[in-house]
Parts: C-alpha cells; structure tokens; sequence
C-alpha cells in the first residue's frame, strides 16, 4: 500500500482520489490482488513480461501505471478455451494441442483487457495499453512458474483468471507496479 501512496504523491494525484476497490500487480513478488476498501480480498501469483517493465509499442514488456478493464472476453467458454485475436477458436488447451502449435502464445480461459488511464504514459501513441493488446488472461497452468514470462501480458493459472473474471466489472481500475 506504501507505494501506491507514493506513486498518486509524485503523480501529483490526491489520495482521496485511491478507489475503494481496484486491482494491484505488483512485478517484483508476481502477484495480483484483489483489493477491497484498502484490505486484500484475494490474492493470486501471475507471470509478467519477461522482458520487464515498459510501456512502448513491440517492447514486450508489462506496462506500469493505472488501467482500467476496457473488456472481458469469454464469459460463456469453458476452462482451458483457446483465444486467438479475443475470440474463442472453439479448442481447448491439452498438451497434445501444445506440440502441434508450439509457435502460439496461449491465451485461455478469460481474457480482462486492459486500457491505460495515464495519457502519454499508458495511453495514446506509442504507449497505448489497448492498442498494444495488454490483457489479463489464463496460460497453460505449467508455464505458471512464479517468474517472468510473457511477451507483456498477466499470465494466470486459469482456475484463477476464471475466478478473478468473476469478481471484476468492465471500468474496474488495475493498477501495475514494481
């Protein structure tokens, strides 16, 4: 909670400002938590971006800042469903899958877009959370290693990405940090 107290001071942003509930990445532990009039509702491990923290265009790397959840993909799709460009292909992830597609990056179950809220930083041009395709979904459970591993992205195990999707709203605000 400290940072974030720190981040909305050198934002210049006012702390009554804080919503009463959002979401907190936080990079360095690989963890998303749910948060609920400042107490920890649910908390869950996530993959980040490999490549770390970074907001441009092609940099693969997890954007900082707050968001807000623009869309939510797959509501009516089974655990473990296939996602290509957000729409369902109809598959459901099993290794099998895997070894015959080894060139995807496995987008399952649920998909939370995020858009970012802080202009020239997370949105607009070069920057854009939305237009770079920055989600919160499900992965194959086994790449779940507690590391860094996306091309950008919030990897969950899908159990917890489908139970996330179930507690949240389109407009609810994420916030990412180190």
């Amino acid at each position: 909670m400290w940072n974030l107290l720190l981040y909305l001071e050198n934002k210049a942003m006012r702390c009554d400002a804080l919503p009463s509930r959002y979401i907190e990445v936080c990079i360095a532990t690989q963890t998303l938590d749910l948060i609920e009039d400042s107490v920890v509702i649910q908390s869950y491990p996530v993959s980040t971006a490999k490549n770390g923290a970074g907001e441009r265009m092609g940099s693969e790397c997890t954007p900082r800042g707050w968001h807000k959840i623009r869309a939510k993909i797959g509501a009516d799709q089974s655990l473990n469903a296939v996602f290509i460009g957000r729409r369902a292909t109809g598959e459901i992830y099993t290794p099998e899958l895997s070894q015959k597609n080894p060139e995807r990056d496995w987008i399952l179950t649920r998909i939370l877009w995020l858009g970012g809220l802080e202009a020239g930083f997370n949105r607009y041009g070069t920057v854009d959370s939305a237009w770079r395709y920055i989600y919160i979904h499900g992965c194959p459970d086994h790449l779940m290693q507690g590391k860094p591993e996306s091309h950008g992205c919030i990897r969950m195990h899908n159990a917890d990405v489908l139970d996330l999707f179930n507690q949240t709203n389109i407009g609810e605000y994420v916030w990412i940090h180190i």
